[in-house]
């Protein structure tokens, strides 16, 4: 008498996705940037406005990964770049790329293949710690990084003075950093699946 044997499941990455999988994840990570652009921003005067579209970089990058999320960036940014008002407050077409939020956007390929580089570092587990520190490094340090300088060349603002008054962002990237983090561990346990390579 033979016994039969199930593979219980387990919250790994399955096989690699095929080519249309993965363009499937790219333009609903894409297309979860433009919705998170819906609800508008909140104007500074003189910086760049308060939006939730950062943190759909952050999870473009823990979910999909370093290339994949940074090709969903590419391609929300395009379609932006075509005149699609999927920007925060409706914006869209090529004078976004020129105001002082250009650096900001251009970096959101940067910042999700970072958060993507850090969160499946190692053996591809993810943890806690991995996906926090991947959210803060690409979808704070690395925006900063590029964002800052092109904002203060933009309005004529020295760097410092432009990262000085960047701090008024540091709270609600926080916020950010914790629910991408939340929301990634949760999908992680749920549907690892999500999180093929």
């Amino acid at each position: 008498m033979s016994s039969v044997t199930r593979d219980t499941p387990t919250a790994t990455p399955a096989a690699p996705a095929s080519a249309a999988h993965s363009i499937a994840y790219i333009a609903v990570f894409a297309a979860l940037v433009a919705v998170l652009g819906m609800p508008g921003n909140i104007p500074l005067p003189g910086l760049v406005p308060i939006t939730a579209q950062t943190l759909g970089v952050m999870l473009a990058g823990a979910v999909l990964g370093p290339w994949r999320g940074a090709l969903s960036m590419t391609l929300f940014l395009a379609l932006v770049a075509l005149g699609l008002p999927l920007l925060s407050g409706g914006r869209g077409g090529l004078g976004a790329f020129v105001g002082p939020s250009a650096g900001y956007l251009v970096a959101w390929i940067l910042g999700a293949a970072v958060v993507g580089v850090v969160v499946r570092a190692g053996n591809g587990r993810l943890t806690w710690v991995k996906v926090s520190l991947g959210c803060i490094l690409g979808g704070m340090i690395a925006l900063y990084a590029v964002g800052i300088p092109v904002q203060a060349a933009v309005t004529g603002m020295s760097l410092s003075q432009t990262a000085t008054a960047s701090l008024l962002f540091l709270p609600g990237d926080l916020i950010k950093v914790v629910i991408a983090t939340l929301v990634t561990m949760g999908l992680w346990k749920a549907y690892p699946r999500a999180f093929q390579k």
